[in-house]
């Protein structure tokens, strides 16, 4: 029976570009000499930790005067998807936030909700900072964007969402997701059943920048209830992205639950086949797809590493995310419907997508920013420091050492 001319291109293509992983993996990209090729040997925040090299922006230099109409901000917000609930717990983020680095440089916060924010939200949260504060509304089927007191700063007008951005997908079964939730809750496996977690996880992925109030934002620093910061930064972190031309910054990399994400992989070598020419030349597939630091988890994940950026806390480009590589990348895993039939993150897609389009070299670990979401750290040995202990990975039972993949990131990409 004659095989359909199609299905001969994709079988092709997915034998080029088995072809093309291997002599990537064998091969490697030498643009990086701070490559720890042979293993960590010694954490890197033990030894002295400085700025990044170059010229850095700084407040004493420029306007960065919450009011400046010639402020020297970029176009960047501090972002964060916020329960009313959770206001004890931002205002603890937020005031670490502001002593250590935007009371500097007033950066724009912008929160949502998939309910109205609290008068008391919107007082409390304004009264810590003196940049503008951004109140949305994510909903079912539409946006709200609440408008706070007169003395709030505030600059969005009404706009609606289309509900795809957080609604379940119509090609989604319930059934099946219940059914599969029970599969995972038997394995333990946190949030299985909460259908809201699965959106969230969703939304983080592969909508939150296409949002109408970050439309005119480029870059993002993605924020989180009850989370610390302990390190001053007296340098404007949005102006080193954009001057350096990064991609995206992070803190701790780490392993994810191989039984949450089985399909992912599959999921995404399906998509590469199709797309041989999206992958880039400087690459991350060695960290992807390591098979020796935790082979299990390998094994169990069909192929990934689990290896992944923790996106509670990461610096980004979001023209990266709303480019056609990306965005095909997202449409397909969308439809494959591993958001609700398993329990797809989007720290491991969001690592994906880096780690597989963009320039590996155009990604930077912010070694100097002090951060702690419980219960790992990312700690630097620096006199900007106070409050944790330089090289202390975790804070909890020793079995969450083994979680650290910084080892086999430092070993394949480095430590830039």
């Amino acid at each position: 029976m004659a095989i359909a001319r199609p299905i001969r291109m994709l079988g092709a293509a997915a034998v080029l570009l088995t072809l093309f992983l291997v002599f990537q993996l064998r091969s490697g990209y030498s643009g990086s000499s701070s490559k720890l090729v042979h293993g960590m040997t010694r954490d890197p925040l033990l030894d002295p930790t400085g700025e990044p090299e170059g010229e850095l922006w700084r407040a004493e230099e420029h306007d960065y005067s919450p009011d400046s109409e010639n402020s020297a901000r970029t176009n960047a917000a501090l972002i964060s998807l916020v329960r009313n609930e959770e206001l004890g717990q931002l205002v603890q983020t937020m005031r670490d936030l502001e002593r250590t680095w935007n009371n500097k440089f007033n950066y724009p916060y912008i929160f949502f909700n998939d309910v109205p924010f609290t008068e008391e939200f919107k007082r409390q949260t304004q009264a810590l900072t003196k940049a503008k504060c951004h109140y949305g509304t994510v909903t079912f089927s539409n946006l709200q964007l609440v408008r706070p007191r007169a003395n709030i700063f505030f600059s969005l007008s009404s706009e609606l969402v289309p509900k795809e951005h957080w609604e379940v997908p119509s090609w989604i079964s319930m059934d099946l997701f219940q059914e599969s939730a029970q599969l995972l809750e038997e394995q333990n496996i946190q949030y299985a059943s909460k259908i809201s977690y699965h959106q969230m996880c969703r939304w983080n992925s592969g909508m939150f920048y296409k949002h109408p109030a970050l439309e005119k934002y480029r870059y993002y620093w993605r924020i989180e209830p009850n989370v610390k910061f302990f390190c001053n930064v007296d340098y404007d972190v949005f102006r080193y992205m954009e001057d350096r031309n990064k991609t995206y910054g992070f803190t701790i990399n780490l392993y994810d639950a191989p039984q949450t994400i089985p399909s992912l992989w599959p999921e995404t070598k399906k998509f590469l086949a199709a797309n041989p020419t999206f992958i880039s030349e400087n690459n991350m597939l060695e960290w992807i797809t390591d098979d020796q630091a935790r082979p299990d988890h390998t094994e169990a994940a069909n192929g990934y590493s689990t290896c992944h950026f923790w996106s509670n806390f990461e610096i980004g480009d979001m023209d990266f995310f709303r480019g056609d590589k990306y965005e095909a990348y997202f449409q397909h895993l969308d439809r494959a419907g591993g958001f609700f039939y398993e329990r797809w993150g989007d720290a491991p897609v969001h690592s994906l997508g880096i780690g597989l389009f963009a320039d590996a070299n155009n990604v930077h670990w912010f070694r100097d920013i002090g951060y702690n979401h419980i219960p790992y750290l990312n700690c630097p040995n620096s006199p900007k420091c106070s409050g944790c202990t330089p090289g202390k990975f975790f804070d909890g039972a020793d079995f969450l050492a083994k979680e650290d993949c910084r080892p086999t990131y430092f070993k394949y990409v480095g430590t830039h």
